[in-house]
């Protein structure tokens, strides 16, 4: 344990060092959980900030860690917070940073670091490696402390720029002779941010422009993303959709912020909602991929977009912004609230009641497919199951990823409180749901369900032993069709597995148990609403290995387009 060096002379002196100062800074601006995985150097860093009161969370592989901190940030709207060694262990942190800033979640990775006089001159020092330049193109800002006496100011603005603006990922290298160097208290400089994401009102023309362009149209909608959800605007949100009765589409980690079963939710009608509406307000989501860059044909090509941003860069990035509403989304929905009182907006009641039909058939075809007892159990299957438990867990959390594991789950697991449903988000990336599951643990103390691919499962299944040292109520249910997308495909050659194919066969809760969680093998309905109903009950770590027909599923889930097909062999 690095102990806080104090000397008396003749001036009365005293004096700290750089682990002391980055602990209370942190402090000071109410960080309360560090993720992350020791080493050199930021070994007593860790075992400082643990002995100060602030909570460490040890994880197995840096990138799970980065990503429980990047989940911490969207869940308590501050900056979550990974620590990292220097070099090979930076770079797996930075995996996640970079998801981060693309998902727009406040973060700071804070890296130890090697000898500047040594990597600059590279001269082969213990895992050189120039760490601000790497992480520059991948964060939203990167920054170094060179001296012990900037770290309150170093820790400060990183925090700021994490959580203004667009929040995002911010890199702070701190090298190990910074944590170890010695200064005299009086010359700290130790501050606490305030106000680290102010208001930004939008222009009031353009408030009244929006709500003008929305009475007159025939087909509106809303459509709000998962800024909406980090947003905390709730109340306003509501109030705005009720008050027109403008129908909503929620992205998948925007559900629960009005509850799915909505009756202006239109999520079971989502393709006739894109392909209809002429006007489109935009709340916390933008036009990339996941909206089909609002393109024809998944989109009118007539419909005109009203975007909220706190960013104007974002405005025009795919589609022509008829109305740019500039500003945070609590102030510009807030003011869109009020604007309704000179000029209302009222949605046209033949769109509501074409949508409503359509959710209608939509949800009596999903009801369908997923209460049918099919044994091997397809995704519908399984998935219903589990939606029959968790009804009567509202307050639980959800991380869903995989393929087939996360296109049928958004759509069949209904959400009723906001920001408990974490995913994949904006890069669609895999290998985050051990991580978030653990951050929205952590962070909560809520019960959480972590609904895996098995081949999602795969790129942090070690975290379950994290899971089981720190006891967190966490079940981990693993849809295993054995297979990236499937496990039916062959070799031609009869060499080897197939480029796709996992063991169809394997009993993942053998892993758990290892590290004294409980474990389950499914194969029924019946089966899994047991074990499910079990594991939640006792506030546990536990894991269901869940056996899926090896059939089941489609080649990169609803991205089919997205993979290219070869000649055929």
């Amino acid at each position: 344990m690095v102990a806080r060096c104090v000397r008396d002379d003749t001036r009365g002196m005293t004096e700290t060092d750089g682990f002391h100062l980055v602990v209370d800074a942190l402090r000071l601006n109410d960080v309360e959980t560090i993720y992350g995985v020791v080493g050199i150097p930021i070994t007593d860093l860790a075992r400082l900030a643990q002995a100060s009161g602030i909570r460490y969370i040890g994880f197995r592989h840096e990138s799970a860690a980065g990503h429980a901190a990047a989940a911490a940030g969207f869940l308590t709207h501050k900056p979550g917070v990974l620590l990292t060694v220097s070099g090979p262990g930076f770079l797996n942190g930075m995996v996640a940073l970079a998801n981060a800033t693309v998902n727009c979640f406040p973060m700071v990775h804070i890296g130890g670091s090697s000898d500047r006089a040594l990597v600059d001159l590279q001269r082969g020092d213990y895992e050189e490696l120039d760490q601000l330049a790497a992480a520059k193109p991948y964060a939203k800002a990167a920054l170094r402390i060179n001296r012990a006496q900037d770290i309150g100011r170093g820790i400060a603005r990183a925090l700021r720029i994490a959580a203004s603006g667009r929040p995002g990922g911010v890199y702070l290298d701190i090298p190990a002779a910074v944590l170890a160097q010695t200064l005299d208290t009086a010359d700290a400089g130790l501050w606490k941010i305030n106000d680290p994401a102010p208001e930004q009102f939008p222009a009031a023309a353009s408030v009244a422009a929006a709500l003008d362009l929305l009475a007159a149209a025939q087909r509106p909608l809303i459509v709000l993303g998962k800024g909406a959800a980090y947003a905390r605007a709730d109340d306003s949100i509501r109030a705005l959709v009720e008050a027109t009765g403008i129908p909503f589409l929620p992205m998948s980690m925007a559900k629960g912020l009005l509850p799915d079963g909505h009756p202006q939710s239109v999520a079971a009608a989502r393709s006739l909602a894109l392909k209809s509406a002429d006007v489109v307000l935009l709340v916390g989501a933008r036009l990339n991929w996941l909206l089909a860059h609002g393109a024809a044909p998944q989109w009118s090509p007539d419909a005109q977009f009203i975007q909220v941003d706190i960013d104007p860069g974002e405005f025009d990035s795919n589609q022509p912004t008829a109305v740019p509403l500039a500003g945070d989304i609590g102030s510009v929905v807030g003011a869109l609230v009020e604007g309704l009182n000179d000029h209302p907006v009222r949605c046209p009641r033949v769109w509501r009641a074409q949508l409503a039909d359509r959710t209608r058939v939509n949800d009596a075809a999903m009801a369908d497919r997923c209460s049918a007892d099919a044994v091997p159990m397809q995704f519908h299957t399984a998935l219903g199951a589990i939606r029959e438990v968790l009804a009567g867990y509202p307050q639980a959390y959800v991380v869903n990823e995989g393929a087939n594991t996360l296109d049928v789950g958004r759509n069949v697991l209904p959400m009723s409180v906001p920001r408990h449903r974490l995913d994949c988000g904006t890069w669609g990336v895999m290998g985050v749901g051990l991580g978030y599951a653990i951050a929205a643990a952590v962070e909560s103390g809520q019960p959480v369900v972590a609904i895996e691919g098995d081949s999602a499962f795969g790129f942090s299944g070690m975290e379950i032993e994290t899971i089981c040292r720190y006891r967190l109520p966490v079940t981990v249910v693993i849809l295993n069709n054995g297979g990236v997308y499937r496990g039916d495909d062959v070799d031609p050659t009869g060499a080897a597995p197939a480029p796709t194919v996992l063991d169809a066969r394997a009993h993942h809760e053998y892993l758990i148990r290892a590290f004294g969680g409980a474990g389950y093998h499914v194969s029924t309905p019946a089966d899994l609403k047991a074990a499910l109903t079990e594991s939640m009950s006792s506030g546990q770590p536990a894991l269901i290995d869940c056996e899926l027909d090896i059939h089941a599923g489609t080649e990169s889930g609803h991205l089919t387009d997205l993979n290219p097909k070869g000649l055929p062999r």
